[in-house]
């Protein structure tokens, strides 16, 4: 059975200390030391808000971008939040991630959720 190389990290926490000190660290450094093959962050709830209003974030968002990962965020909540524009403006990908959350679960994919 081949090994799953994709990591998701559902982020749902607002702490802009959970996302400085696991999601981006984590997802980054899981990049660039070879952990994970690829890596997809999901922004889930508040961490769109945060996103679009912290500018630390936005800086480690770039990076983290930079480096490989794949931001993206739920549409529903980025718009119910009115960031949709910010997160589009800062290269992230703005989609409804219910269905392909729910394929990821089903799928037995490698979830981590923040």
């Amino acid at each position: 059975m081949k090994e799953k190389d994709h990591l998701y990290i559902l982020w749902t926490n607002g702490d802009p200390l959970t996302a400085l000190k696991m999601v981006f660290m984590y997802g980054v450094n899981s990049l660039r030391k070879g952990w994970w093959g690829k890596v997809t962050v999901i922004i889930w709830g508040a961490p769109a808000k945060l996103s679009a209003e912290n500018t630390e974030i936005q800086g480690k968002i770039k990076e983290a971008l930079e480096a490989g990962v794949h931001v993206t965020a739920c549409k529903a909540c980025a718009d119910q939040l009115g960031v949709t524009e910010t997160l589009e403006k800062m290269n992230v990908e703005v989609k409804y991630w219910g269905e392909p959350l729910t394929k990821i679960l089903k799928n037995g994919e490698t979830l981590l959720t923040v």
